[in-house]
């Protein structure tokens, strides 16, 4: 394991170089001409070096491309008309997020992925930004593990302790975001994917409200969304990537207030918490004591805590694991097979329990998923905010393509997360502590369905006042 107390690291991280800014950071160093957008990916690019033989972020880059364009950016910073708080920033995105001219193999070994012919919206609002992509980060297949096991990249690993997992679906995303490969990471999430790398690596995530970050390829309860070090790093890409795109058939009307306004204050609120999901794994009690002390943390803030009983169940956790089952068994049968047999025999597995579900039974689950929005958000409406872990127990080691061990079981470490992609809320993740071993406990915040500003305003404020030491990076 790292080299942490149960109170936070003990050990000082790898040097700091200006790979580790936060965009804040950058943008006041390039408006003050300390150093400018190049030397940044030149740091960037060593610390990929450093670290990447290990961790296994990403699947393409292309540091010349970022070179040219850092160029670029350092003369608007020069002139006066940087283009916003993104402009020269380092930023990666996930494999499953189109980038003209690089292929998209959504994590599987399967066939030959022609490179894409467009640019996803998140791709595009980037590079208006001036933020510079240095490439895509890995997944595990069809983004249908909760780790950075995959059967085209092999095994990403944490750069806290690469003996232990990223999280997933967005493993890569996590594992750059942890390893300083710059401020700012996109993933996407459709059961925890941004915010559990966001609880086994320390990072500050956020799942926005469904429809927020406009997607060219929308599905039930997907989103994409930032993976970062610092809850400020959220608030600015939000500024960039949450604006409305005519592609996606399912986005919001534009968010006309500030993701980055100042001034939250617990005083008031009616703030739920639970550390029992009703189904699944059962809570660790380190992490349900990580909750329960950042809960009254708000309430000593002057907020009204109330403790809830669990929403979810094992039969609604079951159905939604079987759609997917469904969903993914088409991708796989569609396969010939030689590429079914290059499918991870895990990702196999679990697929082929959806191959003979009748007709009947994919509705009755579609109608179960229905039901879970409904639960989730009437056990949820009368609070302005939900604390609960993001998963029941801490990072498990690195080769295992799950916390558990058995394809035929339900995905039972997603009972905290599910709900919200679902009830279509936000919910963000931040570092809340540390097990005894070390390893990184996340709090979960869930708000109101379109309310993600607030949702950051109190992840920003809890990571002011928790001070929680951050995670020591040992790779590189």
């Amino acid at each position: 394991m790292g080299q942490h107390s149960a109170g936070g690291p003990v050990a000082p991280d790898p040097a700091t170089t200006l790979a580790d800014l936060s965009g804040e950071a950058l943008a006041a160093g390039y408006a003050a001409g300390d150093f400018d957008p190049v030397e940044v990916v030149d740091a960037v690019a060593e610390r990929i070096a450093a670290c990447e033989p290990t961790i296994n972020a990403l699947w393409h880059t292309d540091l010349d491309t970022a070179r040219a364009a850092a160029a670029d950016a350092g003369r608007r910073w020069r002139s006066g008309e940087a283009r916003g708080p993104l402009d020269g920033v380092p930023v990666t995105i996930k494999e499953n997020i189109a980038r003209r001219g690089v292929p998209m193999p959504s994590g599987h070994a399967a066939g030959d992925p022609a490179p894409a012919d467009h640019d996803a919206p998140i791709t595009e609002r980037l590079t208006e930004a001036g933020a510079l992509i240095l490439g895509s980060t890995v997944m595990p297949d069809w983004g249908m593990l909760s780790s950075g096991v995959s059967s085209r990249h092999g095994i990403t690993r944490s750069p806290l302790d690469p003996a232990l997992t990223t999280g997933g679906s967005s493993s890569g995303a996590g594992a750059a975001a942890a390893a300083g490969y710059g401020p700012i990471h996109i993933g996407s999430d459709i059961g925890g994917s941004i915010r559990l790398p966001g609880t086994w690596l320390g990072l500050a995530t956020l799942k926005p409200s469904f429809g927020r970050v406009p997607l060219d390829a929308p599905y039930l309860g997907r989103c994409a969304g930032p993976l970062a070090r610092t809850v400020d790093d959220l608030r600015r890409a939000m500024t960039v990537i949450g604006r409305p795109d005519d592609r996606d058939y399912s986005e919001l009307p534009p968010y006309e207030g500030d993701y980055t306004a100042s001034g939250f204050d617990p005083a008031g609120l009616r703030i739920a918490v639970h550390t029992t999901a009703g189904c699944g794994m059962g809570t660790d009690p380190e992490v349900a004591a990580a909750v329960d002390a950042a809960a009254e943390r708000f309430a000593a803030a002057g907020a009204e805590v109330e403790r809830i009983e669990p929403f979810m169940d094992e039969g609604l956790l079951s159905d939604v694991d079987r759609f997917w089952r469904v969903r993914s068994w088409v991708d796989y049968s569609a396969l010939g097979i030689e590429d079914q047999r290059r499918i991870l025999p895990y990702v196999a597995r679990w697929c082929t329990a959806g191959a003979d579900v009748a007709g009947s039974e994919v509705l009755r689950c579609y109608q179960s998923i229905q039901t879970m929005r409904q639960v989730t958000v009437r056990a949820t409406a009368g609070f302005d905010l939900v604390l609960s872990p993001v998963a029941p127990v801490a990072a498990f080691p690195a080769e295992r393509p799950m916390p558990f061990d058995d394809p035929d079981q339900p995905m039972g470490h997603i009972s905290y997360t599910v709900p919200y992609n679902m009830s279509e809320q936000p919910a963000a993740s931040v570092n809340a502590g540390y097990t005894g071993d070390g390893r990184t406990i996340g709090l979960q915040i869930a708000g109101r369905r379109f309310d993600d500003a607030g949702v950051l305003a109190a992840a920003a404020w809890f990571e002011a006042t928790a001070r929680v030491p951050a995670p020591v990076r040992t790779v590189g």
